[in-house]
């Protein structure tokens, strides 16, 4: 039986064919002013994306994974001594199937400092929240079960699928990559979960699932391949716990950090997470 395809969003493939202009940063605004951006260019998309990455890792729930369906409109205001705040209406699609999920309304400011994002996202969901916490139990009970550790590796395979025992163990991988994301992201440069290399399920005595991964991230628009090792620990109506490092193509730590997401926690960074 052929698994869930994973091929990339049309969305995704789009960037490639992008004139170099629509790649660079806005030109510079007057202090205060408001301009509207064209909701297809990189920059509202991208947007957009980093605030549904934020928004997943918060939520930490394979069951209420979203994707970016449309930009409908983009505004960019620039703030005196701070930074570009970006005010975004959009709509999302399930991570799975692709299916329309319902819309949000966010802002995003890109601070002149080093500091992460700051995002703010609210969302209409036609999924309720029955349904989010049914989708995740089932997951949870299929790992949760395993007498031997769950291994796996190249998911999605070659040809974009996904074996559906290995499905639990991709979701889980999306949630946590999407808090490497969006840390990583800056106003000219996004990220994508292209693949999940490997991954190792640990048994535990208590309730958590943990898993280490290996996924690769490409980067845009430099369509630079970023390998990253993650250690998840999650367990439903809990805060997510992901430690990770990454190193790009050339096999060079970038960085490392650490995060307790989730609706009952806030965020704990941990420079050069050893493993």
């Amino acid at each position: 039986m052929q698994g869930l395809s994973a091929a990339p969003p049309a969305a995704f493939l789009n960037l490639l064919l992008l004139p170099l202009g629509a790649l660079l940063l806005p030109a510079a605004a007057a202090p205060g002013a408001e301009r509207e951006l064209n909701p297809s260019s990189r920059l509202a998309a991208g947007t957009a994306r980093l605030a549904l990455h934020y928004l997943n890792s918060r939520e930490a729930s394979p069951g209420a994974l979203q994707a970016l369906g449309q930009v409908r409109k983009a505004t960019l205001k620039s703030i005196p001594d701070s930074g570009h705040k970006y005010y975004l209406q959009f709509t999302t699609e399930d991570y799975k199937s692709g299916e329309n999920t319902g819309s949000c309304l966010a802002t995003v400011l890109y601070l002149k400092t080093k500091s992460l994002p700051v995002v703010n996202i609210k969302c209409t969901r036609t999924k309720d929240q029955n349904q989010i916490q049914e989708e995740d139990n089932r997951l949870y009970q299929k790992l949760r079960h395993q007498t031997k550790p769950i291994i796996g590796n190249n998911i999605p395979d070659s040809y974009g699928n996904i074996e559906p025992a290995l499905e639990p163990v991709w979701a889980l991988a999306v949630v946590g990559s999407s808090y490497i994301m969006w840390e990583k992201s800056t106003e000219n440069t996004g990220y994508f979960m292209a693949q999940v290399k490997s991954a190792k399920q640990w048994i535990r005595k208590d309730d958590f699932i943990e898993f280490d991964y290996t996924v690769l991230l490409h980067e845009i628009p430099t369509q630079e391949i970023i390998s990253c090792h993650m250690r998840l620990t999650w367990l439903p109506g809990h805060p997510l716990k992901v430690k990770y490092f990454c190193a790009s193509e050339n096999q060079k730590v970038e960085d490392g950090s650490g995060v307790e997401s989730g609706s009952a926690a806030g965020i704990l960074h941990e420079r050069g997470a050893n493993f």
